[in-house]
């Protein structure tokens, strides 16, 4: 199955508690300057958007670009994806690919100083709310909607009501687990989800089922990054360059519509554990910045900030930083240009374009 393995509220709090548990106020989770190394481990999960990345180690990118700069770099598969961001935020690994929001309320929020090295994709329609009996997403007022609680499908249910309108008081969410709500949709009682792919595909294609909004109308809303810590950037700084070059190789690679791109999709595809057919089909409702200077222009831009906020203002009113946050300006985020949100003496989360620019000078 591929698909992102969202976190429940609960286990996301009890991820951050025991980190908050684990670092002094205020503090790096790590003591002290970081020093220099060779070797580095990145998590991955299963999701679209992220098997580029098994993929470029498979093809020999990934130790292409790490001899360029004479480091290791071994990519770590980890089955379960909140687990992934869980073992980075406590020092297992150096960097991680996740969501910007999951990014923000597990490392940054338990105290762990990241860096948004890459900014990946966006859900360009992976993510959706169905209805039974209904034209449009007005008919869900009132209703029950299975999801997994306080995770992007409820922000995407948040923001699906703004727009058009309502409030989450508007509706009841009940909090179903990613693997029951195919099963769950077909229950008679139930007559609105907000799920991700492949779900989402599956349910849209029963008999009475109008998909009523996806997160195509909320681009960068759900963005895919790959993060690493900040501390061990500053000390290798050769680390962002072998990772920028082993993403924008791969890019180039998988975009390709030749015998080559094919190959690589279908190679993709079956690390996923899916259909050529099916991947396909997911890829065309994924985002991919393949081109650096696509990505480094997003970084640098406006709408970044904006959007960032929103899902601050979520993850926060939502408990998802944790018992100590007195407001949603608790954890600083900084972009670039010397611009922020929230408390510039708490920066935990930055969105770094350095990388991206130097891919897309051609100067990695």
């Amino acid at each position: 199955m591929v698909g992102r393995q969202w976190f429940s509220g609960v286990a996301a709090i009890a991820a951050m508690m025991s980190l908050n548990g684990c670092s002094k106020s205020g503090q790096s989770g790590t003591a002290g300057a970081e020093a220099s190394k060779k070797d580095f481990s990145i998590g991955w999960s299963i999701y679209t958007g992220w098997m580029p990345w098994p993929y470029a180690q498979q093809a020999g990118i990934v130790k292409k670009w790490a001899d360029k700069y004479g480091i290791n770099i071994r990519l770590v598969q980890v089955n379960d994806y909140v687990e992934s961001v869980n073992q980075y935020a406590a020092g297992k690994l150096d960097g991680v690919v996740s969501t910007t929001m999951d990014a923000l309320t597990i490392p940054a929020a338990g105290g762990k100083d990241t860096t948004v090295l890459l900014i990946g994709d966006y859900s360009n329609g992976n993510d959706g709310i169905v209805l039974k009996d209904a034209r449009s997403i007005a008919d869900i007022k009132g209703r029950s909607v299975k999801l997994v609680e306080l995770s992007v499908s409820h922000f995407l249910l948040a923001r699906g009501l703004e727009l058009n309108g309502m409030k989450l008081a508007d509706v009841k969410t009940v909090n179903t687990g990613d693997a029951d709500i195919v099963g769950a949709f077909a229950s008679p009682s139930v007559n609105a989800i907000a799920t991700w792919n492949p779900q989402l595909a599956t349910i849209r294609a029963e008999r009475g089922a109008t998909e009523v909004f996806d997160s195509s109308k909320i681009p960068n809303e759900i963005l895919d990054t790959l993060n690493v810590s900040t501390d061990t950037l500053k000390a290798n700084p050769n680390l962002g360059k072998a990772l920028a070059g082993i993403w924008y190789e791969t890019m180039a690679t998988i975009s390709r519509d030749d015998a080559t791109g094919r190959s690589a999709r279908a190679a993709m595809a079956k690390a996923a554990g899916t259909t050529e057919a099916s991947f396909g089909d997911q890829l065309k409702t994924t985002h991919l910045y393949t081109r650096a200077q696509d990505a480094a222009a997003y970084a640098e831009s406006p709408d970044l900030i904006k959007v960032t906020d929103r899902v601050r203002r979520f993850s926060f009113e939502h408990g998802l930083f944790g018992p100590s946050a007195r407001s949603v300006d608790a954890i600083g985020i900084s972009f670039a240009n010397g611009k922020a949100l929230g408390d510039p003496k708490n920066v935990k989360l930055r969105f770094d374009p350095t990388y991206m620019k130097l891919a897309a000078s051609g100067k990695l």
